[in-house]
């Protein structure tokens, strides 16, 4: 059981990995070994938070992207000894490249539960529009505040 998930695991991040490598070096212009070595330091780090997630299930019920994102602090944070080696590490991999492969999957997902949302009738598609321009005229304000409170505009 445990030995199914981490393939199936690996294989995901393998997927994931190879967007991510495409994006950075396309899109942002980032040398091929280093983009390949920043990737595999993400992939490790998320696959002992995923890891580290099944076997606590058992106990706790806490999301996966809590045990990566911990994992990630942890290892960059200033106690950690090997913090100058992941932070020059992962600098290389843009931090807008992993959206590609992000996208890629909420629009595969998006995709299969199309008929499901048709039902659900055009008033949800309009009450959609309003909730995603809302969040995004919301976080728009809260970026423009921050920034005139930090003296950035």
């Amino acid at each position: 059981m445990v030995r199914k998930y981490f393939i199936q695991q690996v294989g995901l991040l393998l997927m994931v990995a190879v967007i991510i490598m495409i994006t950075n070096i396309i899109g942002y212009g980032m040398p091929l070994a280093d983009t390949i070595k920043g990737v595999l330091v993400l992939c490790a780090i998320a696959l002992f938070g995923l890891t580290v997630s099944k076997f606590m299930s058992r106990y706790v019920k806490l999301p996966s992207m809590m045990y990566v994102s911990l994992t990630g602090l942890l290892l960059a944070s200033p106690i950690s000894p090997v913090k100058d080696i992941i932070i020059g590490v992962t600098s290389q991999v843009a931090f807008l490249a992993p959206t590609t492969a992000m996208g890629a999957f909420a629009g595969i997902s998006l995709g299969k539960d199309l008929k499901d949302f048709a039902k659900m009738g055009w008033k949800l598609i309009i009450i959609t529009l309003f909730v995603i321009a809302g969040t995004f005229v919301f976080s728009a304000i809260v970026a423009d505040a921050v920034l005139r409170f930090t003296g950035a505009i």
